[in-house]
């Protein structure tokens, strides 16, 4: 019995020893690097030194820099060629010697956010940003034992972090989400001032490996927030923000008499993070787009892949029907002058919403491959949320970065995130959290018109003051047709012209 009892207390011991809890590893490895108050006292870091490409030995400067509260930087050149990135908390891009500037967008943009937000409070503000923690264990790396834990952030990033078991500190961090990656080796810990800092990284992306050995690390000395800012590289001249946003009012003004000719398939999929942190697939419903006088009209076509059984199909036409009746109650409402009614089914555009939000960084790019004018917007503290529209006060609570067709004056992607907390009925029917963000594309329809082509949509509402509902969707919009409508006996009549 006692050599049972030994031979147990040698596989608990074991056990403990090799499965620490996240919470004891993150503890060991913030006394490790000189505390959590000192590392959150830090509101500036710039990291300068020498780097080197390991395939043929070419060098030159790398600069690091990153700022309060997720602002992020990296320039560097290797034999005459030059790249930069950055985030300034609303867009990231990159620039090289060869490709010019672009807007990081993706797996790549989201990686650069993850990894920008990571490198000023590393893992102390992971519950905040809504991050869930994975222990992955004891692995080997590189000779000595390292407990392995992974941050799934909300937007499907894995920052994978390997800490040095006899050290604690993290000597290893990997960022990846749909097949890119990038990867973080730390070494030469030295002490700046309260804090222990790596001065040897290994970086390594896209089948290539950097060597980077910083010669100073400097903490609080101011950085100019232009350093973090999208890069003024074309000498063609912008045009005036106003006046391009008028023309984009304009031409959405257009677009709404050609909305009532065409229609499309929506899928919508649901996503929720499971234990394990992955993000997996809960359920999903297609449906039938198309419009009338303005207002959508969805008939449900399918439910989790399968197509309605002929009640349900029914019961779904039948909604659509309901919907066309509302809508002429609506349209009755609004020409009686019933201003409540109006707004409660009105549609309003990207441009008439950016009246509530300061407008910067105007630049040109390319994307998708058309020539496009993107900036950045923040909320305008300025403007006058009380008296304003229900959607204009969301909008105007919004940070982000918005892509404009250069030549067909329309919105081709907007990527935003809710800067402030959101209100619904003060507070009482729904609160929309901070930090809710979504994502939404157009594409060009037949040379004529602009319309939805995907969103990714994250965001958490507490109800009635009780009730808290993640929502994590993507939609996805395809098979547009063009059609005419017609409304017989409150009900939709599509024919598809050939």
């Amino acid at each position: 019995m006692r050599i049972i009892f030994s031979v147990f207390l040698l596989l608990f011991v074991a056990l403990t020893a090799a499965s620490q809890s996240p919470a004891k590893i993150f503890k060991r490895a913030e006394a490790a690097l000189g505390g959590a108050k000192a590392m959150r006292s830090v509101r500036t870091v710039q990291r300068i030194g020498e780097i080197t490409r390991r395939s043929d030995g070419a060098s030159g400067r790398v600069v690091l820099l990153t700022a309060r509260p997720g602002d992020h930087a990296v320039t560097y050149d290797v034999g005459g060629f030059e790249v930069a990135s950055g985030f300034n908390g609303n867009s990231a891009w990159t620039r090289d010697s060869r490709g010019g500037v672009r807007t990081l967008t993706g797996p790549q943009g989201l990686i650069f956010r993850a990894e920008s937000n990571y490198r000023n409070s590393l893992w102390l503000d992971y519950k905040k940003d809504k991050t869930k923690i994975v222990a992955g264990g004891r692995v080997d790396l590189a000779g000595k034992p390292a407990n392995v834990l992974t941050l799934k952030t909300a937007k499907g990033v894995d920052i994978k972090v390997f800490f040095d078991e006899q050290t604690g500190l993290p000597v290893r961090e990997e960022f990846s989400l749909g097949g890119e990656s990038a990867v973080y080796d730390y070494g030469d810990f030295s002490r700046v001032g309260a804090l222990l800092q790596p001065y040897r990284i290994t970086y390594t992306a896209n089948g290539e490996t950097l060597d980077i050995k910083l010669e100073r690390i400097v903490f609080d000395e101011p950085v100019a927030a232009v350093r973090f800012d999208f890069p003024v590289l074309s000498t063609e001249p912008l045009p005036d923000v106003p006046t391009l946003l008028k023309e984009v009012q304009a031409n959405e003004d257009r677009v709404e008499q050609l909305l009532e000719s065409y229609a499309f398939t929506e899928k919508r999929v649901g996503r929720e993070v499971g234990k394990d942190g992955v993000l997996i697939e809960k359920d999903s419903e297609t449906s039938q787009v198309s419009f009338y006088k303005g207002f959508r009209i969805n008939r449900r076509i399918e439910k989790n892949g399968k197509p309605l059984s002929e009640s349900e199909q029914k019961d779904a036409d039948r909604d659509a029907a309901k919907r066309v009746e509302q809508i002429e109650k609506i349209i009755a409402k609004r020409e009686s002058g019933d201003s409540a009614e109006a707004e409660r089914g009105e549609r309003m555009s990207i441009a008439e919403i950016l009246r509530a939000s300061n407008l910067l960084n105007p630049r040109r790019e390319r994307f998708r491959d058309r020539d496009v004018i993107v900036f950045d917007f923040e909320p305008n503290v300025s403007f006058d949320y009380k008296n304003a529209k229900s959607m204009l006060r969301f909008f105007g609570k919004t940070a982000g970065v918005i892509w404009i067709d250069a030549a067909d004056k329309q919105v081709a992607r907007v990527e935003a995130v809710l800067a402030d907390s959101f209100n619904i009925g003060g507070g009482v029917v729904a609160k929309l959290k901070k930090g809710a963000s979504f994502t939404l594309e157009q594409e060009r329809v037949n040379n004529e018109i602009w319309l939805p082509s995907a969103a990714d949509i994250n965001l958490s509402v507490r109800v009635f003051l009780v009730k808290g509902i993640n929502v994590n969707q993507t939609i996805r919009s395809y098979d547009y047709r063009k059609f005419k409508t017609e409304v017989n006996d409150a009900r939709v009549n599509q024919t598809v012209k050939p």
